[in-house]
C-alpha cells in the first residue's frame, strides 16, 4: 500500500491513499476502499483491512451526501456506519477517522496540542455550503483552536481538468473568487483546493498544505470524472496511541 504522508503534529497520523496495494479488480483495481460503488464488498472490506494495518485500528467513514454535518465520534464503540456525515471529529486516540474521495477534496485536520483531529469530504456543494467550518466548530467545541489547528489538503480535481459550465462557475464564485479557475483547453472550471485553503485561512488557520497532484490527470488516484465506474481512495487521520 502506497499512502501520500504529512506531518500535522506530534502524536498525528495522517495520510491519503492511492490505488497501490489492494485486491480489488476490473474497474476498480487497486485499494478500493469504496463500499458504495459497485465493487466486489468481499475485496472492498480486505482492502479496508489492509488500511487498518496503517492505521492502527478500522476506520470509520460515515455516510458522505455533501451536506455540512460534524459528527463527533467519542470511542472505539461509537457505531456511525450509516450515519449521515461529511466530516467526523475525534479526540480519542486509536479511533482513525477517514473521508472518501474520487475527485471532491480530502481535508485532514489536527490540533496536535489538544489532542483532537477532523476527516472532511470537500465536494462543490458541500465546500460552498460550509463543512469547512463546521468540521472547525466541531474541533474549537472539542476544545481545539484555529491558529493550532494544522490542515492538509489532499490529491482533488484541480482548475486545470475540472471543467463546469460557465454560469455553474458564476454561481459557485460568487464570494467566492478564489474557486474561479480555467481549464489547460481554456474553458471555465472550478479550483476546489484553492477555494478550501482561502476558507481556512479566513476561519484563522495558519499552516494549510496541499498533498499530491490533480485525480483526473494521475492514473495512481481514482477519479470520478475520468472513469464513472470507478473506486475510492481515502484521507486518513488517527491520534496515535
Amino acid at each position: 500500500m502506497n499512502v501520500l504522508t504529512v506531518d500535522l503534529g506530534p502524536g498525528v497520523r495522517v495520510g491519503f491513499t492511492t490505488r497501490a496495494g489492494g485486491v480489488s479488480t476490473g474497474a476498480w483495481e487497486g485499494l478500493d476502499l469504496g463500499l458504495h460503488v459497485g465493487d466486489d464488498p468481499g475485496a472492498v472490506r480486505r482492502n479496508r483491512a489492509i488500511l487498518a494495518t496503517w492505521a492502527g485500528a478500522p476506520v470509520r467513514f460515515g455516510r458522505q451526501v455533501h451536506g455540512t454535518t460534524a459528527l463527533l465520534v467519542q470511542g472505539p464503540d461509537a457505531q456511525i456506519e450509516g450515519c449521515e456525515a461529511d466530516a467526523l471529529v475525534t479526540a480519542a486516540p486509536g479511533l482513525p477517522v477517514g473521508v472518501l474521495v474520487a475527485d471532491c477534496v480530502p481535508v485532514l485536520l489536527a490540533d496536535a496540542v489538544r489532542g483532537v483531529v477532523a476527516a472532511v469530504h470537500a465536494g462543490r456543494r458541500g465546500l460552498i455550503a460550509g463543512i469547512l467550518t463546521a468540521a472547525v466548530e466541531a474541533m474549537t467545541a472539542a476544545g481545539g483552536r484555529p491558529d493550532r489547528i494544522r490542515a492538509a489538503l489532499g490529491p482533488a480535481a484541480d482548475g486545470c481538468c475540472y471543467e463546469v459550465p460557465a454560469w455553474l462557475q458564476e454561481e459557485a464564485c460568487a464570494g467566492r473568487p478564489e474557486l474561479r479557475a480555467t481549464t489547460t483547453w481554456g474553458t471555465a472550471s472550478l479550483d476546489l483546493r484553492a477555494g478550501a485553503v482561502a476558507e481556512l485561512s479566513a476561519l484563522g488557520l495558519v499552516d494549510v498544505r496541499i498533498v499530491g497532484g490533480c485525480t483526473i490527470e494521475d492514473p495512481a488516484l481514482y477519479s470520478y470524472r475520468r472513469a464513472p465506474v470507478t473506486g475510492r481512495f481515502a484521507g486518513v487521520v488517527t491520534l496515535v496511541p
